[in-house]
């Protein structure tokens, strides 16, 4: 996740990118940002560089299952993350949201639904899980201390945001994707 490195660092990549290339004004720049390696002053500092979009990788709001996939943040720090990327001034957010973790519930991927609207970020991508090969958590599952998360759940957490985003003005415009309008 590029937010790994200090914002200067990103900031020259992209004054480097704009010297190598003509950007068109407005054209929408994006960073994807790991909420436990966020702060204020970074984000300041991005959006400063023209950073105008943020995706952050909140993936869930259960500790739990944020544990399970190796995440360094918590689902408070994810929370933390939204509200600093809007103090820094983004009003363009994109949160990442993970179904089909092992352990995961119905009921868990409801509530990270419910608090991802909460939060109103202009987009949400809801990926299903893939399983790296190579993975920590592709070990775990191979030695049988995880179970995958079984194909009817993941369907039905599937089916349950294709159901709930629109319902709170989320466009499901692509496999993943939902949107505010105009911000697909």
């Amino acid at each position: 996740t590029p937010t790994c490195l200090p914002a200067k660092r990103i900031k020259a990549v992209l004054e480097d990118v704009r010297s190598g290339f003509k950007l068109l004004p407005g054209c929408e720049v994006t960073v994807e940002a790991n909420p436990g390696t966020v702060d204020l002053d970074g984000l300041l500092e991005l959006k400063a560089a023209g950073v105008n979009r943020l995706s952050i990788g909140v993936q869930s709001f259960q500790d739990s299952l944020l544990q399970t996939l190796g995440r360094i943040h918590s689902a408070g720090e994810a929370v933390k993350a939204v509200r600093l990327a809007r103090e820094a001034g983004f009003s363009n957010l994109n949160l990442d949201l993970i179904f089909g973790i092992p352990g995961q519930t119905i009921d868990d991927w409801r509530e990270t639904l419910a608090i991802a609207v909460d939060l109103a970020p202009e987009h949400i991508a809801a990926y299903g899980l893939q399983i790296e090969k190579g993975t920590p958590l592709e070990r775990a599952v191979a030695r049988g201390e995880l179970e995958t998360c079984p194909e009817e759940t993941e369907l039905s957490m599937f089916l349950a945001a294709i159901d709930y985003l629109p319902t709170h003005a989320y466009k499901h415009y692509e496999i993943s994707n939902f949107a505010r309008p105009g911000r697909e």
